[in-house]
């Protein structure tokens, strides 16, 4: 039987606490509101669980063991008995998640947030019933709703999850460094965790349907990314079609389409990375007539408003990448407008990152972008083989490219491909949003020797006064 509830009510409900629903409750809070946010898993989402989080803990290990494995004969430096206990690796990754969502339940619970698990299914377009086991659950009865309830990974029809078939959480929990492993997919995800693995010593594939990797960035970039990871003895294929995989108790053995002829690839394990798919399936949300495309993605207006005009959608439910910081970013636009505030997203200064070897890093406009948009614009490009710092650190593959307007030199995008690439992009995206130029950028003083001072070179290109290069 299972036990009657009365209805609690409230102004602001949100659904998931990853890092769009966190923050939306807790900006929500802020502003006045009496929030509850509702979780049927961990605190912090797949973000701080099992996604950014532990997956960029778990490439710093890789880069650390590899380099005390590999040192550095150019500087003198020679390593020699490296050993790896991959069992302490995981648990220090666990401590760095646990530290984290520890932190969100007492951000939550600092800002007054009521936190509740279970299962939300809306009742109406102001009630939900929240089930936290077969024989209890809780209506809710709230002014606004804000659903961040995000993405999960697809399964290929032929690429069943299993023990040996793994998905991007999986991949994370291994408990011991596998000698070879496939990867069906050469976005930001599959080519971050074929890196990480191939520092720690395992033999990678990566298998892409498409005609090159890291098809989000541009092509030069993700060439440097591949030349890099091909030293570490990473293999590709593109223009790759997996087609299926026989499991054995040791190993898998993948079978793929490439370039029209059928190869084979033995491996202990294969890692799918073909995307995501939103969690909007079992929430109730199509009785109330929110509407959705056809894959699932709800449709807002600019305010993350959906169909249905007091309840919101934030972060991977919504069109557009799956990044966290852009679900948090929406998370606090949403709540302004619940509070009664005028904003909306603008989401040209929304940086994308992929911790890969080298990172890179995009914001706003490409060049290429920016000229079918029907801007006439500039790229301005330095190389961090001329910079002090980057010198210094033996990390010198790369470069920074500012586009910019040809008559004002207002600045509308930027890339960076090189160490620290998911730092230095930030300063571009500060010249977005405020509006700045290139000279702006350029009679900015920056420390030396530092890797910010790159940006301030590729501006000193873009107005045509460059110091270090002819």
């Amino acid at each position: 039987m299972v036990v009657g509830d009365f209805a609690e009510e409230i102004d602001t409900l949100v659904v998931g606490a990853g890092p769009g629903g966190y923050v939306a409750a807790i900006r929500a809070a802020q502003l006045g509101q009496k929030v509850t946010i509702v979780e049927k898993g961990n605190l912090g989402g797949v973000c701080l669980n099992v996604g950014c989080v532990p997956s960029k803990a778990l490439i710093e290990a890789g880069h650390k063991y590899e380099s005390v494995s590999e040192g550095y004969d150019d500087m003198g430096i020679t390593s020699e008995g490296a050993k790896l206990d991959f069992s302490k690796v995981q648990e220090w990754k666990n401590s760095v998640v646990q530290k984290l969502t520890g932190g969100v339940e007492g951000l939550l619970k600092g800002n007054n947030v009521n936190i509740v698990h279970g299962e939300v299914y809306f009742s109406d377009d102001s009630t939900v019933k929240v089930s936290q086991d077969e024989y209890s659950s809780q209506t809710y009865k709230f002014n606004n709703c804000i659903v961040a309830t995000g993405s999960r990974p697809i399964e290929l029809p032929t690429f069943k999850y299993s023990d040996r078939v793994l998905d991007s959480t999986k991949a994370l929990e291994l408990q011991d460094v596998p000698e070879k492993l496939v990867v069906i997919g050469g976005g930001y995800i599959g080519v971050e965790l074929a890196g990480a693995y191939a520092s720690l010593g395992t033999e990678v594939t990566v298998l892409e349907g498409g005609s090159r990797i890291l098809a989000g960035f541009e092509k030069q970039m993700a060439q440097l990314v591949q030349r890099s990871l091909k030293k570490k003895g990473v293999t590709f294929a593109t223009e790759a079609k997996a087609t299926g995989v026989e499991e054995s108790d040791s190993g898998v053995k993948v079978s793929a389409e490439v370039k029209g002829e059928e190869q084979t690839y033995d491996a202990d394990y294969v890692l799918v990375c073909v995307g995501r798919k939103p969690n909007t399936d079992e929430l109730g949300l199509e009785q109330l007539g929110v509407k959705m495309s056809d894959n699932g993605l709800i449709e807002v207006d600019k305010q993350c408003r959906t169909s249905v005009s007091n309840i919101y959608a934030i972060g991977d439910i919504i069109d557009g990448p799956p990044l966290a910081h852009k679900a948090s970013y929406e998370g606090k636009v949403a709540a302004e407008v619940i509070s009664g505030e005028a904003s909306e997203v603008d989401y040209l200064g929304i940086p994308l990152v992929a911790f890969s070897e080298p990172e890179l890093a995009s914001v706003g406009y490409t060049e290429a972008e920016a000229k079918e948009a029907g801007f006439d614009a500039v790229g301005s490009k330095f190389p961090f083989q001329a910079n002090g710092r980057a010198l210094s650190l033996n990390a010198s593959d790369g470069f920074l490219k500012l586009v910019t307007r040809k008559d004002d030199g207002l600045v509308i995008g930027g890339q960076v491909a090189g160490p620290n690439a998911s730092d230095m992009i930030a300063e571009v995206g500060l010249a977005i949003e405020a509006g700045m130029t290139a000279e702006d950028l350029a009679m900015t003083i920056h420390a030396h020797p530092t890797m910010g001072e790159i940006t301030m070179e590729a501006a000193e290109v873009a107005i045509g006064r460059p110091v270090h290069i002819k």
